[in-house]
């Protein structure tokens, strides 16, 4: 059944196709079998209507001829599907098919009023009877009738080959007239990622056509408006907060007791932040309007280790690219400058790992802290989720760390996936696909 499957094409274009061109040549078949059953009926009507008299003809012509002139008339009477001979007997078996009965019977009725002494019936040609006929002077004659088919010109096959071509062809051309509007719709769609600037689809074609690509259009800029709107809202309510988190602020300073105060900016501190980092992945939803650029992947990874090290925090490059790649550096950046912060909350021991292959180049990021229970692997993806056993808000977080990442990957084309290591800690890997190269 597996093998069945693999088979069978996959894309929606070659599948109608199959079934066309595999439906025509049925056709095709069932009309050759058609001709060639036609054709055999009207040899069996030929030889039932017709040869038994032209048998009994020439048997008459014979028996009126001299006995010395009769062996120079045979050729003359021969026909393609019968023949006579003067001398000989006949020693085959009677007629067994019900059409050598019936053809063996139609002859024998068309000889009277010669005697019929043996009608046989004989291997080859298949149905061939050999019957023997004695004439008024009681002379011999054994007659040889058999069928001949009435093949198909070889014009036939040819013209229903060439009618299957043209068939298949045609066919061709209307599937892929059918199936070409739902390839540009899907890859439209491929194409409208988190920055919902996918191509406008054209509006012309048939009605059906022109109507969901009207709908897609419409429904794409009905999204773009929503996230817009959105991103506005967000960006409206973080500038009204910033207005009173700094009166609190101020009001904070002034008072007398320390320990209220240092609380109170705490708090003021984790609300900044939070109303800050809400705006920031509100803006990677929107979308990321950066070009991509060829850059030196190993000069950007190097001089972001090199600025961890200059604040005093450890982090360690393994592995090089060695070649240009076409990405958007500052997305990039974000979301790896977001992956090692948020290893360094919870790990000592933090690495950056590259590694390259053909089509991709993975860029892991490595810590010794926790993990995550697997069961929330992607859970922590989602905004404002964090996980409470190990990584909470008492570290400094947010919860939108590992979204905004998450979102500016696969704005970029990315994609990021954590994985639990079995030595201890959590790997974040972002995965670029088909980088370019040099």
């Amino acid at each position: 059944m597996p093998t069945m499957h693999r088979l069978i094409p996959r894309s929606l274009f070659s599948r109608v196709t199959l079934i066309i061109v595999v439906g025509l040549a049925i056709a095709q078949l069932l009309t050759f079998a058609a001709i060639r059953y036609e054709r055999s009926m009207a040899l069996r009507e030929l030889m039932m209507s017709g040869i038994e008299r032209d048998i009994a003809s020439s048997i008459a012509i014979l028996d009126r001829l001299p006995a010395a002139e009769r062996a120079s008339w045979l050729g003359r009477l021969e026909r393609r599907n019968y023949r006579f001979m003067l001398d000989g007997s006949v020693t085959a078996p009677a007629p067994a098919t019900p059409l050598a009965q019936e053809f063996a019977a139609a002859i024998v009725n068309a000889l009277h009023p010669f005697e019929v002494v043996k009608v046989a019936q004989v291997a080859e040609p298949t149905e061939g009877l050999r019957i023997q006929v004695k004439l008024a002077d009681g002379s011999p004659v054994i007659v040889d009738a058999r069928r001949v088919g009435m093949p198909v010109s070889n014009w036939v096959m040819w013209l229903l080959a060439i009618q299957l071509v043209v068939l298949a062809v045609c066919a061709w051309f209307a599937v892929r007239l059918v199936t070409r509007p739902l390839a540009r719709l899907a890859a439209a769609a491929d194409e409208l990622g988190p920055d919902l600037k996918a191509r406008t689809l054209g509006e012309e074609g048939p009605t059906e056509v022109a109507h969901a690509a009207r709908a897609f259009n419409a429904m794409q800029r009905r999204i773009a408006g929503y996230m817009a709107e959105r991103v506005e809202i967000l960006a409206a309510i973080s500038h009204d907060l910033q207005t009173p988190i700094t009166r609190m602020r101020l009001r904070t300073e002034l008072m007398d007791n320390e320990k209220d105060q240092l609380k109170f900016r705490q708090d003021l501190d984790a609300m900044n932040a939070l109303v800050r980092e809400g705006v920031t992945y509100a803006r990677t939803l929107h979308g990321a309007t950066e070009p991509p650029l060829r850059i030196d992947a190993d000069a950007l990874l190097e001089s972001m280790v090199a600025d961890y090290e200059d604040s005093g925090q450890a982090v360690q490059l393994e592995g090089r690219i060695d070649a240009p790649i076409v990405t958007r550096p500052n997305a990039l950046r974000r979301i790896l400058v977001n992956l090692i912060d948020n290893a360094l909350k919870f790990g000592s021991d933090v690495r950056v790992r590259v590694h390259a292959e053909a089509d991709r180049l993975v860029v892991a990021v490595l810590d010794n802290g926790p993990g995550i229970p697997p069961d929330e692997l992607e859970a922590v993806l989602k905004p404002f989720y964090r996980v409470e056993s190990s990584r909470n808000r008492s570290t400094g977080g947010t919860g939108l760390g590992l979204a905004i990442a998450h979102q500016l990957a696969m704005a970029m084309g990315a994609e990021l996936s954590l994985h639990n290591r079995s030595e201890g800690g959590l790997e974040a890997r972002v995965t670029l696909f088909k980088p370019g190269a040099a």
